[in-house]
């Protein structure tokens, strides 16, 4: 056993090829065996085939993230953020899909975790899920993220489309406010290495989208706009934040709230001024993308459909 840090120990397991980490940063991390890694796409995802997550749990712990209420216990949705499992058999299971079995098959990963969250730094589970796709597979797949760390799989989304596959990279940014992103993303990375993460996917030649899912506050209209559109990028989606039906994981929606009063000058019963707010930035942006000869922008579940 050796250790990185006072947080992290390490321990080679040769049976599944993992650096077996019982902590990382502030999550306890589990593994276990799963059915199957790949889940027939339903709801809001109904337009794809397959959702593919490589882990349960997510370390980027968005206090307002609705994976969070999936979790089966009340005390991993408490702790939402605080803990990770590994799907230690996923890349074996991938495997014993017959080659070409997902030819055209629309897969989106992930849609209850971050396939780039911190974790995936040491243990490249996703990277693994990507090379067997790559190597036996011609699927049509989004990947949504958070994380910079994105940009390291490059290659193999470049590998996916040469092979005849589709490769789609969409980078969640939702506020341009210090405070707001404090409260609500408390361990997200930082805009300014999203923005140009993106920018180097779009510059390699994968597809790129922004998501602003959902879009907070906005601290400068014209400022933020403006950024997301210089990284290049050519398909923007937006969706606001319904308040009185979101869900906080614990402890958090009175410091969210509270914080969305003041910056919105309200009481608590502030969702007409904060859809207020969302269509004025809406309204902006639209006009910029018009300016700059780029798409409309897609909104809702309507903008998340295929585009392939």
């Amino acid at each position: 056993m050796t250790k990185d840090n006072d947080q992290m120990s390490l321990i080679i397991d040769d049976s599944h090829q993992f650096i077996q980490i019982k902590r990382y940063g502030r999550a306890d991390i589990e593994y276990k065996e799963t059915s199957d890694i790949l889940t027939r796409a339903t709801g809001f995802m109904g337009d794809y085939d397959y959702t593919l997550n490589p882990y349960s749990g997510c370390s980027f712990g968005c206090t307002y993230c609705y994976a969070a209420f999936f979790s089966r216990k009340k005390e991993q949705v408490d702790n939402w953020g605080n803990w990770v499992v590994v799907k230690e058999n996923a890349v074996k299971l991938l495997q014993r899909r017959k080659p070409g079995w997902l030819d055209g098959k629309l897969i989106y990963m992930s849609s209850v975790t971050d396939p780039y969250q911190p974790i995936e730094r040491k243990l490249e589970l996703t990277r693994r899920l990507l090379e067997t796709m790559a190597e036996r597979h011609k699927p049509k797949l989004m990947v949504q993220t958070r994380s910079q760390l994105v940009t390291r799989d490059i290659d193999l989304f470049k590998r996916i489309e040469e092979r005849g596959g589709r490769v789609q990279v969409n980078m969640t940014v939702t506020t341009d406010d210090p405070d707001i992103m404090r409260t609500f993303e408390p361990i997200c990375p930082p805009n300014p290495a999203r923005l140009k993460a993106i920018t180097k996917v779009q510059e390699a030649g994968i597809t790129s989208c922004i998501t602003m899912t959902p879009l907070l506050l906005v601290e400068d209209h014209q400022a933020f706009a403006d950024a997301l559109i210089d990284t290049g990028v050519r398909k923007f989606i937006a969706q606001p934040f319904h308040f009185k039906k979101g869900k906080f994981v614990a402890q958090t929606r009175s410091q969210a709230f509270e914080l969305m009063s003041e910056k919105l000058g309200s009481g608590k019963d502030f969702d007409r001024e904060y859809l207020n707010h969302y269509r004025q930035f809406v309204r902006v942006f639209k006009d910029k993308l018009r300016n700059n000869g780029l798409p409309p922008l897609g909104e809702g579940k309507e903008g998340f459909k295929p585009p392939w």
